[in-house]
């Protein structure tokens, strides 16, 4: 009985290695809109939104950063890329929002100390 000829990578010929076909991290294009709106809502009023919005999209994007450095041959390159630029764009948008936070606050504190004394004003 014959043994069927093999190639270099003990494949029987006739059959070729087949790569496994490349997808997008999970979460990538999820990341990169949660990141520009968090730059969106780090404003004013709307900054509390840009904070909640950063925190949960650098937590997303350590999720599928571990996953894309566990095996980088399954994902896409521009996934990867979408993933930091949403990463990048969240990390500035909680930055901005958390200093546009601290100064409405220190505006309220100051509206609310110097309160009394506005009757003296007339």
């Amino acid at each position: 009985m014959e043994e069927p000829q093999t190639d270099q990578k003990n494949q029987p010929r006739g059959y070729e290695y087949i790569h496994p076909v490349q997808q997008n991290l999970p979460n990538s294009t999820t990341v990169l809109v949660l990141g520009i709106l968090s730059i969106i809502f780090s404003c004013w009023y709307f900054s509390v939104i840009g904070i909640i919005l950063g925190i949960v999209t650098l937590v997303l994007a350590r999720k599928d950063l571990i996953l894309y450095y566990t095996n980088r041959s399954l994902y896409t390159l521009s996934s990867y890329n979408n993933l930091k630029a949403g990463r990048v764009c969240a990390i500035i948008g909680l930055v901005v929002a958390v200093i546009f936070f601290i100064i409405l606050i220190l505006i309220l504190i100051g509206i609310f100390i110097t309160w009394p004394f506005w009757g003296m004003i007339d």
